[in-house]
C-alpha cells in the first residue's frame, strides 16, 4: 500500500481514539454532574451523557481495532 494511505488510515484511527476518549468523558460530567437540568432544550442532561457514553465507546474500540488491523497487516 501506498504511503500516503498508511498515513490516513493510521489518522483516522488516532482521531477516532481520541474523539471517542473526549465522548466519555463528556458523557461522564453530564451524567454525574449535569444529572437532571435541560440541555440547550435537546433534553434532559442524563440521557444525552448516556449517548454520548455510547457513542464514545464504540469510537475508541473503533479506533483500537483499526489500530491493530494496521500494524498486523503491515499497513502502517
Amino acid at each position: 500500500m501506498s504511503g500516503w494511505r498508511s498515513w490516513v488510515w493510521a489518522g483516522l484511527a488516532l482521531s477516532l481514539y481520541i474523539f471517542g476518549g473526549l465522548l466519555i468523558m463528556a458523557g461522564l460530567v453530564m451524567i454525574g454532574v449535569l444529572g437532571a437540568q435541560d440541555l440547550w432544550g435537546w433534553g434532559e442532561a442524563r440521557g444525552i451523557g448516556y449517548m454520548a457514553f455510547g457513542i464514545g465507546i464504540f469510537l475508541s474500540v473503533m479506533g483500537v481495532l483499526i489500530m491493530r488491523i494496521i500494524r498486523n497487516r503491515g499497513i502502517a
